[in-house]
């Protein structure tokens, strides 16, 4: 049972009861990321994310991490474009524990000088794994050129100049004016017990000075680009290929991800069939969907020989007119609803992923879905539905970005056009 209600200074507490486990995964989520950054700020959220686990006014980093493991809890934080997460695992009988340690980082953190020059060189570490990593910065420079000049497209870490910019002064404000009640949402499935739980939330948080921002700012404007990076170290050419896609709430969102499904999201797929299995070109190919409040995209990735790279994103694109100009068989979506199902009711069986999915759907819809009405929204979607979404969204030229041993190699837009 899902049960939701407000304390008086705004903070939202949304739970699910889960009686036939022993755990409860508990977490505090900002409804704020790195979308809500100027670019001054950029890396910010991310910042902090770290920081607060350096100390807070009770608490030193190895108190922190003591406590949680003398009861065996797992404990985690992420910070994403448009929201940023901390969280707890325990046993049922800690949740007392968890809710005061996740009560004290988020509120109460010290932001110690000492502490964020040490903590900028592991994120400096942090960004050069991602530029040793192909397939992350492959999609990174994606982004950057999707969306040009708007929040969405900038890395979630920021940059090394921006990080090194950092003082305490500017943690601490930008601390004061987001973490206020509005703009948090406690989520918790698992062995629980919501009126006890919530007394205990409120004791821990109803003092906190009711405030907090919402605002998104605009919408981005896709720029669809063609980029490339030649890395001669690399024996493999890395590359994106995107078109826009739909917002979280859209109408067409579950035809959406069965589009995404038959094209490239499951070793059925046709790219997956047709690329690797019958043409043996590449190892890696798949598709995926980026879904935020008022935008997103929907991109190909796949990692391949030089002397292949033109046939690999020819056939990109033959799939995705394929896609555009005849209905998916009755066989083919039947495979790709059961496929999309079956996934969904698997990954919800942990109460991480329930209290995951109850902090983001309130994040983004303000109201949860049962599982039954998921199950519904994807089988209600149509052959025809599915052909209207990939009439609209492969309807205009295709972004591409490149990472590798491209030699002389330089792509043409003519190859993008769909």
């Amino acid at each position: 049972m899902i049960v939701k209600e407000k304390l008086k200074n705004g903070l939202t507490l949304v739970t699910e009861q889960m009686p036939h486990v022993r755990s409860v995964a508990i977490g505090v989520w900002l409804r704020r990321g790195s979308r809500h950054e100027t670019p001054e700020q950029a890396g910010l959220s991310h910042f902090i994310e770290h920081m607060v686990f350096k100390g807070t006014k009770t608490r030193s980093a190895e108190d922190i991490a003591s406590e949680v493991d003398s009861i065996g809890g797992h404990m985690d934080a992420f910070t994403a474009k448009e929201y940023a997460a901390f969280h707890l695992k325990v046993l049922d009988q800690h949740l007392p524990l968890a809710i005061d340690i996740l009560a004290d980082i988020v509120r109460h953190p010290r932001f110690d000088p000492l502490e964020m020059a040490k903590e900028k060189k592991v994120i400096a570490e942090e960004m050069g794994m991602v530029e040793d990593t192909p397939d992350d910065i492959v999609v990174e420079r994606f982004t950057e050129s999707f969306w040009p000049d708007h929040p969405l497209g900038r890395p979630i870490l920021g940059t090394r100049r921006s990080l090194q910019s950092f003082r305490r002064e500017h943690l601490a404000g930008f601390f004061k004016r987001v973490y206020r009640p509005r703009n948090l949402v406690v989520a918790a499935a698992g062995q629980l017990d919501h009126g006890l739980l919530a007394r205990m939330v409120g004791n821990a948080f109803g003092d906190l000075p009711a405030g907090g921002e919402r605002s998104a700012g605009a919408p981005p404007v896709a720029r669809p680009a063609l980029v490339w990076r030649s890395k001669k170290e690399l024996e493999q050419v890395h590359l994106c290929l995107g078109t826009p896609a739909y917002r979280q709430g859209h109408p067409r969102r579950f035809a959406a991800h069965i589009l995404n499904t038959v094209l490239g999201g499951s070793m059925s797929s046709r790219l997956f069939q047709n690329v690797r299995e019958r043409r043996g070109l590449v190892y890696s190919i798949s598709s995926g969907i980026a879904s935020y409040s008022d935008a997103g995209n929907l991109t190909i990735y796949a990692a391949a020989n030089p002397g292949v790279l033109e046939s690999v994103i020819r056939l990109s694109m033959d799939e995705m007119r394929r896609m555009r100009e005849d209905p998916v068989p009755e066989n083919e979506l039947r495979r790709a609803k059961d496929h999309l199902k079956g996934s969904l009711m698997l990954s919800l069986e942990g109460t991480g992923s329930r209290m995951n999915q109850l902090a983001r759907q309130e994040i983004y819809f303000g109201r949860h879905f049962g599982l039954d009405e998921i199950l519904g929204g994807i089988e209600a979607v149509s052959a025809d539905d599915v052909l209207a979404v990939a009439r609209e969204l492969f309807a205009g030229p295709v972004a591409l970005s490149l990472i590798g041993n491209l030699g002389g190699y330089r792509p043409r837009r003519a190859l993008l056009r769909l």
